[in-house]
Order: structure tokens, then C-alpha cells, then sequence
């Protein structure tokens, strides 16, 4: 594996992010864009055990939802 992409979105309500990796079943959330990264790192040094290879690139996708009036 050389990549695992993660997409984070922002809370409306209470601020913050979310993160998820996209077909893992990881996930974090962080009150800043610098506390998100460091938790992204974090969760996939958690998931990965000694003997697993790892990701050697973690993409991290910010998405973000809109809504028109019509």
C-alpha cells in the first residue's frame, strides 16, 4: 500500500473536523486543521500494527459541502 486518502469534513455547528479513511475503518476529529493532521498521523500509526506495511502517503482531502437557495 502506498497511500491511504483521508476526506475531512468541517462541522457547521461546533466547529472542529472530521476525518475518515476512505475503505478503512478509521477515524478522528480535531478542533484545527493542525490538530486534524496530527490525529490523521496518529490514527494510522494506531491502526497499523509492527509487522503491517504501512502507508508511505496519507492524502488528506478537505470537502466541503455548500447549499444554494433555489
Amino acid at each position: 500500500m502506498t497511500e491511504m486518502i483521508f476526506g475531512v469534513t468541517e462541522a457547521e455547528v461546533d466547529g472542529g473536523y472530521s476525518a475518515s479513511a476512505l475503505g478503512h475503518g478509521i477515524y478522528t476529529q480535531g478542533d484545527s486543521v493542525e490538530e486534524i493532521r496530527s490525529n490523521v498521523k496518529e490514527a494510522v500509526d494506531c491502526y497499523f500494527e509492527d509487522t503491517m506495511a504501512r502507508p508511505k502517503l496519507i492524502p488528506v482531502h478537505f470537502v466541503r459541502d455548500e447549499v444554494l437557495v433555489a
